[in-house]
């Protein structure tokens, strides 16, 4: 920043040494950086982007050569922008659409709670298995919060992962045992909606 009365001259050099003590603590910090794990990765809150960010590691996993698990627990069948581009790497990536859509379609306790189990199932599968890297849990939060799924078995699981296995959790209304169990967790906020304002449709590219 320049201030008044310094010239260019002497506003660069100010720069350059504002900016030479920055790098060197930032070296001195990824020094410090030694250790490397799997983490658990956790997207909530009431903001748009939770799947959309986790489904960007999972893009970034698969330019690095990694295999990835997919197991979504909600969406059910919709014909998403995202399953069409990992379709290209069949070799790498198992997607499982497990839901059967939103807990207000099928207005069926019982049923939600069947897919639920069965996705997890398939779920605790994809993170025992130390041939995948990656495991994308899309949505797992949603079935945790109406309790189809005991909270306590899901932590545990996600303790007792392969040390090297990267697990990511997306759904709003996370718990407070989740929130505890994760390495990284970011909330997105919502400041504003297209969708809640007047008649807005989901559009394809943007929700899907």
């Amino acid at each position: 920043m320049k201030t008044e009365g310094m010239s260019e001259a002497e506003a660069d050099a100010r720069h350059a040494e504002k900016m030479a003590k920055k790098k060197a603590a930032r070296e001195k910090m990824l020094a410090s950086k030694t250790n490397e794990k799997g983490l658990v990765v956790v997207h909530t809150g009431k903001g748009k982007g939770k799947s959309t960010a986790a489904f960007g590691m999972v893009c970034r996993a698969l330019g690095h050569g990694f295999h990835v698990g997919v197991v979504q627990f909600v969406k059910g069948r919709w014909e998403t922008g995202e399953r069409a581009v990992l379709d290209a790497f069949a070799d790498q990536v198992t997607l499982k659409t497990m839901g059967e859509g939103f807990t207000w379609e099928t207005q069926d306790r019982q049923r939600d709670i069947a897919a639920a189990r069965a996705a997890w199932d398939a779920a605790k599968a994809m993170i025992a298995d130390p041939g995948y890297r990656m495991v994308l849990l899309d949505e797992l939060n949603i079935v945790l919060r109406y309790d189809y799924l005991p909270i306590d078995e899901v932590v545990q699981t996600l303790r007792d992962k392969p040390a090297s296995t990267h697990v990511l959790v997306t759904g709003r209304n996370a718990k407070d045992e989740m929130l505890e169990a994760a390495d990284l967790v970011t909330e997105m906020t919502m400041v504003r909606h297209h969708f809640r304002a007047g008649d807005m449709k989901a559009q394809a590219g943007i929700e899907f």
